[in-house]
């Protein structure tokens, strides 16, 4: 279970279990033949898909038709999240 403070935002507050994908592969980017970057998992969903460094942006495309605010990090090692809605970074 993370730590996220209280001085956070109510969507980081709300996140009880940090989800990651074990797949390591942007879905989308294989589906359109194209690369990605890094990958961020969506907390609402679990999908994981490429991060706004990668040339399709799927991630944030994602955001924008679901509205799912909060990403997590999908790379070995970090451990941050992210919420599209309030613009916060938090590390856990």
């Amino acid at each position: 279970m993370p730590q996220i403070d209280s001085s956070f935002c109510a969507h980081l507050q709300d996140i009880t279990e940090i989800k990651i994908s074990d797949d390591h592969v942007c879905e989308e980017c294989i589906k359109q033949g194209t690369t990605w970057f890094h990958l961020r998992t969506c907390q609402t969903c679990g999908v994981t898909l490429c991060c706004d460094q990668s040339p399709q942006q799927h991630m944030t495309k994602h955001y924008h038709a679901t509205q799912h605010p909060v990403i997590a990090s999908a790379q070995p090692g970090e451990r941050w999240l992210w919420c599209y809605v309030d613009e916060e970074f938090a590390e856990y």
